[in-house]
C-alpha cells in the first residue's frame, strides 16, 4: 500500500509489430513494495530516457525492459543520481546474457 505523498512508476513496453516477444526473456519484473517520491520518477525517466539513447538503433522492447528493471532496482536501494542509474542499467545490460 502507498503512502500519500508517493508515487509508483509503471513501466509499459510496446513491442514493434516485427518483433516477437521472446519466450526465452522472462516479464518485467513486479515491484510492488516499492514507492519514489515525484522528484525520484523524474531521475529515473530522464536516466532512462537518456540510456535509451544511448543506444544504436533499433532499440528493442527488451532493452527497454531491461533498462527499466535496472533503474528501478538500482533507485529502491537508494541509488538517486540520474548518471549513476543510466550507467548502472546500460553496464547491466551489456553484461547480460542473451
Amino acid at each position: 500500500m502507498r503512502t500519500p505523498g508517493t508515487h509508483c512508476l509503471i513501466v509499459c513496453c510496446t513491442f514493434d509489430k516485427r518483433e516477437r516477444p521472446s519466450a526465452r526473456r522472462p516479464p518485467l519484473k513486479n515491484f510492488p513494495d516499492a514507492a519514489f517520491s515525484p522528484e525520484v520518477i523524474e531521475n529515473m525517466t530522464l536516466a532512462l530516457e537518456q540510456a535509451i539513447a544511448a543506444l544504436p538503433e533499433p532499440v528493442s522492447s527488451g532493452h527497454v525492459a531491461a533498462l527499466a528493471e535496472s533503474i528501478l532496482r538500482t533507485a529502491k536501494s537508494g541509488v538517486r543520481d540520474v548518471a549513476v542509474l543510466q550507467r548502472i542499467a546500460l553496464v547491466e545490460l551489456q553484461i547480460t546474457p542473451r
